[in-house]
């Protein structure tokens, strides 16, 4: 099987390159345009970057890091985010994220002299490669806030906009037919897109064909390839150390439980004793095992910055349990 030159666009360093640098600024708002739906004048013409770097308010807490934060010509803010693997709360991160960024715009003086007619939008836009709103099988959903009895758009401060990539049912391009269906391919199938498919493709949307020779590795320099592979290990390597850990966690408690129904079954001086003892033995061995591998393996998790959420759906630990460790 012949390698794709091309990367995976879902890794964080790809993404970056193709969304949130200066050489590839039109992309950036290709694809804004596309997702908002936006033609003729009300397009985005041009976009400035912000630092994704959000500092909290209080300087001691951690920061907030979104992919991509610009903003066009009117003031409005965009961030563009890409979320590969399922994380309980993200769409109250996404409203996190463009809160910050929508009260970020004053400094303490403005707010003081209450200069909120000052305040401009924030359109948050994330690509998620899991269902994140699972009775959902549109490729993109909208969210805004509206009056509940005339669904009026009065307050248009914040927009959410979220592409399930999962939803896409087409894996083949002759049966692309939107621009939307285009560019989820593009983050589905990049890697294993042939060159005549991607000619296919950049004929009918241009934007699209950039952002593939964007993700061509040929194009990369030895510095940015070392840094896409480094993610890569880097998320695998998180993968694999959970796994190692839960396996460890179940052997360990195995063999202790063997140990404690043995002793138990012995003190007892009876082969029912015994056996009974070894089963309970075991069972309680197995548990405080896991418990104790379920600690150390949140303490590392905790280490690498992991979602406290992630945490506690990983390793069945209590929310106050896991802050505890820090």
């Amino acid at each position: 099987m012949t390698l794709s030159k091309f990367l995976d666009p879902k890794n964080d360093v790809a993404f970056r390159q193709i969304f949130g640098t200066e050489a590839h600024k039109d992309l950036l708002i290709h694809f804004i345009n596309d997702m908002l739906d936006l033609e003729g004048k009300e397009q985005i013409m041009e976009v400035d970057f912000i630092s994704p770097i959000q500092n909290p308010a209080i300087s001691c807490k951690k920061e907030s890091i979104v992919d991509v934060l610009c903003k066009d010509k009117t003031g409005t803010q965009i961030i563009v985010e890409m979320q590969v693997a399922p994380t309980k709360g993200f769409e109250k991160r996404a409203q996190y994220y463009a809160s910050k960024a929508f009260v970020n715009q004053l400094n303490k003086g403005q707010e003081a002299d209450g200069q909120y007619e000052n305040l401009k939008g924030v359109i948050f836009i994330a690509i998620v490669d899991y269902p994140i709103f699972p009775n959902k099988t549109d490729l993109k959903s909208e969210h805004v806030i509206t009056d509940k009895k005339t669904h009026e758009n009065d307050l248009k401060g914040l927009k959410f906009i979220f592409i399930a990539l999962p939803n896409l049912n087409k894996n083949k391009v002759a049966d692309l037919e939107t621009v939307l269906e285009k560019w989820c391919y593009f983050f589905n199938y990049a890697e294993e897109t042939s060159e005549a498919d991607m000619a296919k493709i950049a004929a009918s949307c241009k934007a699209i064909g950039e952002a593939y020779e964007a993700v061509n590795q040929f194009n990369w320099s030895e510095e940015q390839l070392m840094a896409y592979e480094d993610e890569k290990k880097r998320i695998a390597d998180n993968r694999s150390a959970l796994r190692y850990q839960l396996d460890e966690a179940k052997n360990e408690g195995m063999e202790q439980g063997r140990q404690e129904g043995i002793e138990k079954g012995i003190e007892q001086g009876i082969e029912k004793g015994i056996e009974k003892g070894i089963e309970k033995g075991i069972e309680k061995g197995i548990e405080k095992g896991i418990e104790k591998e379920k600690l150390n393996t949140a303490k590392n998790m905790l280490a690498d910055n992991f979602d406290i959420e992630v945490i506690k759906k990983i390793t069945g630990l209590s929310v106050d349990t896991i802050k505890a460790l820090k």
